[in-house]
């Protein structure tokens, strides 16, 4: 059976076997057989440059040597425990190393995982309900984190609308949304409900938009005068940005962060760090039955991420690690913006030069209801040229790794090119 059957076969067992064909994740016309740095291919045998990245945990490339060096050293010793093991205690070390805020480290399996444990410690050290979370924000799969993530009908600041059916009506009730980037309206929310605000979870750099100016600076001091808790969603950028996370980069110390993606090093594995204080709402010993905060996790902490995890750190702790991707993600950028430009399209390019994409208006992109007037259709016509010209990327960002080559930046603008042309 040759290639194409073989891929054909794959897709009709997929759209039998799962719903809507798919994992949930990605389109069910491909499925992805190999990985080697900064390239994948397809069960068609078909290459791409890959700006996809697994949905971003590949940072330093497929089947990076000395990650699956460690891997196979962990795995014929033992694949789980449920009890503490090496590689699990030296990963968590070096994140409270890393991270400003953390003095404390509990794994979990998936991004959702700690996005919902952050929201829940911060509760129960606030002792207060209602979570304040930004428009268009994405933290995971539970019922607070699916509040007004991609509202279809926009509502009034601050009413929560659901993402999801299954999800109780009464926890709308406990979730209050502020538009990103304006300081000014979550200042004057959190300083008119603060008695009743358990915590406020952000993503320091939401989906693919920047903090504006002292946007970050803001809620640290209004959060840090009513002493609720900051939650810094660095699933995303966590060891992304810098080795200590967006909040290294953009300099604002959150009292709690959650960590996915990199820090597993393609392996399930997340994590929430942050203050002891806080922390210590995971330890029965030190905050009593009553504040005594229950997490169990059958693959919390499994040596083999957390072992692909010390692998990854290592390589990223290198001189030079992040000016390289960084350098690659400018090319990138400059390149499809000048193209963009030269072509007439109305199109800018809105993120970092590792994290970024092109979004398809004119004028600022500052919060969720400006990515809503982008040309949607346009973007997906772009993204189905740069497909068929070999370059996978999602619907929206490109994620860039230490493994992308010059050769590959050049590929990619001479694709941006042609895509642009067609367009």
């Amino acid at each position: 059976m040759n290639d194409v059957a073989v891929a054909e076969t794959l897709v009709e067992t997929a759209h039998r076997v799962l719903p809507a064909g798919n994992f949930g994740n990605f389109n069910s016309d491909i499925a992805i057989v190999k990985g080697v740095g900064g390239h994948v291919w397809d069960a068609e045998g078909r290459e791409y440059i890959d700006y996809l990245l697994g949905s971003g945990p590949m940072f330093i490339g497929h089947a990076h040597p000395e990650v699956t060096a460690a891997v196979m050293e962990q795995v014929p010793l033992g694949t789980t425990f449920f009890t503490n093991n090496p590689a699990g205690i030296r990963l968590a070390e070096k994140i409270v190393a890393a991270l400003p805020c953390a003095d404390q480290v509990r794994f979990l399996g998936s991004g959702t995982e700690a996005d919902m444990y952050a929201m829940r410690v911060a509760r129960a050290f606030r002792k207060r309900d209602k979570i304040v979370k930004f428009e268009g924000g994405y933290h995971g799969m539970s019922d607070h984190g699916l509040m007004s993530l991609a509202p279809k009908q926009l509502s009034n600041f601050p009413l929560a609308i659901p993402d999801s059916p299954g999800i109780p009506a009464k926890v709308r009730d406990d979730v209050l949304v502020a538009p990103y980037n304006d300081a000014a309206h979550v200042v004057a929310l959190i300083e008119a409900q603060h008695d009743e605000i358990g915590g406020v979870i952000v993503e320091p750099f939401q989906r693919l938009i920047p903090p504006a100016p002292g946007f970050l600076q803001a809620l640290r001091e209004v959060t840090a005068r009513f002493g609720i808790p900051l939650i810094f969603d660095e699933v995303v950028t966590g060891f992304r940005f810098a080795y200590g996370g967006a909040q290294s980069y953009y300099g604002v110390t959150p009292d709690l962060c959650t960590l996915g993606k990199i820090v597993g090093g393609g392996f399930p594995l997340s994590a929430v760090a942050g203050r002891a204080d806080i922390m210590a709402h995971f330890d029965k010993a030190k905050v009593g039955e009553e504040g005594f905060l229950m997490q169990v996790g059958t693959l919390s902490g499994n040596p083999v991420a957390s072992a692909a995890g010390l692998a990854t750190l290592a390589v990223l702790e290198r001189p030079g690690a992040y000016e390289g991707a960084f350098a690659t993600g400018r090319s990138l950028m400059e390149g499809l913006t000048k193209i963009l430009a030269g072509k007439g399209l109305p199109g800018q390019i809105v993120g970092e030069p590792v994290l970024f994409d092109v979004v398809f208006k004119e004028g600022p992109v500052r919060d969720y209801r400006d990515t809503m007037k982008a040309d949607a259709k346009l973007a997906a016509h772009f993204n189905g040229h740069l497909r068929a010209a070999g370059i996978l990327k999602g619907d929206s960002k490109y994620y860039i790794s230490l493994a992308h080559t010059a050769e590959d930046v050049a590929k990619t603008l001479e694709a941006f090119a042609d895509a642009a042309k067609a367009l």
